[in-house]
């Protein structure tokens, strides 16, 4: 073929585990309001910050280092990394990969996860754990979006490789990676339901 594509910007999506995931779910989005109950300082923060949500983004992001059921959750994580690390030709021969951050976001109706990145970190990612019918998933931006200049923009039947945006529906027991580089966003939530997931970033030494 004349025309071949380069520099291809990759997103990882796969089960956590390939059974037993209703029940991990139900326990972990228990802990998970308990959290919530339980860190005022996380909730003053979130008031301020992610409107209408929580998050224990700025008061509790090592939770990996605060329960047994999240640090079981990095287990099952790290396995996902390792083989999406693969995928990307990264060389990791005799180095570690660490979690370094992991959190909870709580999204109720109306609250929304304006764009963003994940800088100090190379892979970061999210797992589904409460995802009600019609709760709005994560939209990635192209990173080459701010260097288009003149470029026309793009026609309707656009191939989905050629979009300046995907979005990747929320399922409950997905996980979601990507280079931290790579810009998202969640769109406002539109239910009356809470959309619960848990963020976390990988560094590598």
């Amino acid at each position: 073929m004349p025309t071949r594509a380069w520099f291809p910007t990759f997103i990882y999506q796969e089960p956590l585990l390939k059974t037993g995931l209703e029940r991990f779910n139900t326990e972990l989005a228990g802990e998970c309001r308990q959290l919530r109950d339980y860190d005022s300082a996380g909730r003053r923060w979130s008031l301020k910050n992610y409107p209408g949500g929580y998050t224990s983004y700025a008061s509790l992001n090592q939770l990996h280092k605060f329960s047994s059921t999240f640090e079981g959750l990095e287990r099952k994580l790290t396995k996902h990394v390792r083989s999406f690390t693969t995928q990307l030709d990264m060389d990791l021969r005799g180095r570690k990969i660490h979690l370094t951050d992991l959190w909870v976001n709580i999204m109720p109706e109306n609250a929304a996860h304006s764009l963003h990145l994940h800088p100090l970190s190379f892979i970061s990612g999210t797992y589904y754990v409460a995802t009600p019918h019609g709760c709005p998933g994560l939209k990635f931006e192209d990173p080459r979006l701010s260097k288009f200049m003149a470029a026309p923009p793009k026609t309707t039947q656009a191939r989905a490789a050629n979009r300046p945006h995907i979005t990747y529906p929320a399922k409950a027991g997905q996980v979601i990676l990507f280079e931290s580089w790579l810009r998202h966003e969640v769109a406002a939530n539109r239910i009356a339901a809470e959309r619960i997931s848990i963020s976390f970033n990988y560094n590598w030494s």
